[in-house]
């Protein structure tokens, strides 16, 4: 098995918000994240997939294959968004980075699948230098 990842680089607004609950609630739990105004990002996503190597290609996947991708089902939709609101794919949930990484897990492993050409094996998705969030799926 081969694993091979690709990293790619987004900006986007958002704010951690639950609905349900009171202003105080919100200010507690998710502290100036729950700013009315928004705040912003410069997210760095890296894709892992894995698979056999194909004989003819001697890859599992062209890496401009897997970039273009992301960027179709990912990047096009988020860049330069606020992903409380521009994002169809994201409306109804609080937008942490764990939830996010999900979405953006359940788009490519479906386009993936779709494709037939590997299997997705994890998401890092960076939310600061310092704060990141790996997925794996649910298994």
């Amino acid at each position: 098995m081969i694993y091979i990842s690709r990293k790619e680089h987004f900006n986007a607004a958002h704010k951690l918000y639950n609905p349900s609950w009171s202003e105080e609630r919100n200010k507690e739990e998710f502290g100036v994240c729950s700013n009315e105004n928004w705040h912003g990002h410069n997210y760095e996503i890296i894709v892992t997939v894995k698979g056999l190597v194909n004989k003819e290609s001697g890859m599992i996947i062209n890496l401009k294959t897997l970039s273009d991708i992301i960027k179709e089902e990912i990047l096009d939709k988020v860049d330069h968004k606020n992903l409380n609101i521009d994002v169809p794919f994201l409306k109804g949930i609080i937008t942490t980075t764990e939830n996010v990484t999900i979405k953006f897990w359940e788009v490519l492993e479906s386009r993936l699948k779709e494709e037939n050409i590997c299997e997705l094996h994890r998401i890092r998705l960076y939310e600061t230098p310092r704060n990141f969030i790996d997925y794996y799926g649910e298994k």
